[in-house]
């Protein structure tokens, strides 16, 4: 029993040395003919080339046909992520919308909420005309900071009328002609008007300083904690204007607890404006 087991392991191994020696042989053979084609291949011989171009073609197909598998299970695999991801986008804008729409309910509220509270209190509520006009003439002096527009009388202006560009508070219409008016700009020495601080609703005036800021009186910095970018609007005190009108923020406070304004608007680039009248139509 024995000898028969030592010469089945003797056969064994001959078969796997047997199996080296040709694996050996083959790499020997391959490596010569790859020598051969590529010697004669600078030569130019036409069955060379055909060879070759066979070669290549056989290797991208036998190349696409082993790659085909792992190509199939990654483009899967990207296409379940880019799905999952399509999934999660989708859940968070569903969640986004509602969260939105909320909000959107609530300014709702709020806004007629904060229009019955107006009519409450008498204040300002409604525009009862708006003209558009064009800037004919900027009039730009160390003090005298104003515009002439084009419309006048005979278009409804009257005196006192607010001037907006776009939804920014400019000024007011202070002398009335036929055809055209003179608008005082807010950075005007003699603009006085009485505005609001937000977000905390400190009542002060804002005056012109003829310069392209203006300036806030009356109005103690360290007691009601104003700061750097605090906005700034209309109050609707006087019943002049209606609240709420943007005009700039503060821009910067200095040493003496001087606070400045940036206004939203650039008087030096005004070309069209609305001229409104604010009134309390209740």
């Amino acid at each position: 029993m024995e000898t028969n087991r030592d010469d089945f392991i003797i056969a064994i191994r001959s078969a796997f040395l047997k199996k080296g020696t040709k694996q050996r042989f083959s790499l020997i053979v391959l490596l010569f003919f790859s020598i051969t084609i590529l010697v004669l291949g600078k030569y130019n011989f036409k069955g060379i080339n055909y060879l070759k171009s066979g070669l290549n073609e056989l290797i991208y197909r036998v190349t696409f046909i082993v790659s085909a598998p792992e190509n199939f299970i990654k483009n899967t695999y990207n296409l379940t992520l880019s799905h999952i991801n399509l999934y999660n986008d989708h859940k968070k804008l569903k969640k986004d919308f509602k969260a939105l729409q909320a909000e959107n309910f609530n300014n709702s509220f709020i806004i007629s909420e904060n229009e019955m509270l107006k009519a409450k209190i008498d204040d300002i509520v409604d525009s009862s005309s708006e003209i558009l006009a064009k800037v004919l003439v900027d009039k730009q002096s160390p003090f005298l900071k104003s515009i002439i527009v084009n419309r006048g009388s005979k278009d409804g202006i009257k005196l006192g009328m607010a001037v907006l560009d776009e939804e920014f508070l400019i000024g007011k219409v202070v002398e009335v002609n036929f055809r055209t008016s003179r608008v005082l700009l807010l950075s005007d020495l003699n603009s006085k008007i009485p505005i609001s601080v937000e977000p905390n609703s400190v009542q002060s005036i804002l005056t012109g300083t003829g310069e392209k800021y203006g300036k806030l009186l009356y109005t103690q910095i360290e007691k009601f904690n104003l700061k750097t970018g605090d906005q700034i609007y209309t109050s609707g005190s006087g019943g002049i204007f209606k609240s709420g009108i943007p005009i700039g923020k503060v821009n910067f406070i200095d040493d003496s607890n001087e606070a400045y304004v940036i206004f939203h608007s650039d008087f030096t680039q005004l070309r069209l404006v609305k001229v409104i009248l604010y009134e309390n139509l209740n």
